[in-house]
């Protein structure tokens, strides 16, 4: 199983782990949470990969080595092979806002 570097981000490969899938967890576990849509965004700034706006998906998204390894520092084991859980979503957001400096 050495040399599984392959980009296959569709239908539910074992290669690249993307930030496609994980975004629509990411987005499903947010969206009934108003309260915590300002601190993802300040979160997803945050993990942004530099130059964002000149490289596609022209989004401010990780870049799927950085976001692999903040899966595997989160869960261990590989990165690809556990998918992200909302639960966790909404945990890493939580610590987040209460992480963030009160006042002005």
């Amino acid at each position: 199983m050495s040399g599984s570097s392959t980009s296959s981000g569709a239908s539910g490969g074992q290669g690249r782990r993307g930030w496609g899938r994980d975004g629509l967890v990411v987005a499903r576990a947010l969206l009934p949470h108003p309260g915590l849509w300002l601190v993802a965004l300040a979160a997803l700034w945050r993990l942004a990969r530099r130059g964002w706006w000149r490289r596609p998906p022209f989004l401010p998204v990780p870049g799927d080595a950085y976001w692999r390894f903040r899966l595997v520092t989160a869960n261990g084991g590989d990165g690809v092979s556990e998918p992200l859980r909302p639960a966790d979503v909404m945990a890493y957001l939580r610590w987040c806002q209460r992480s963030r400096p009160q006042g002005g």
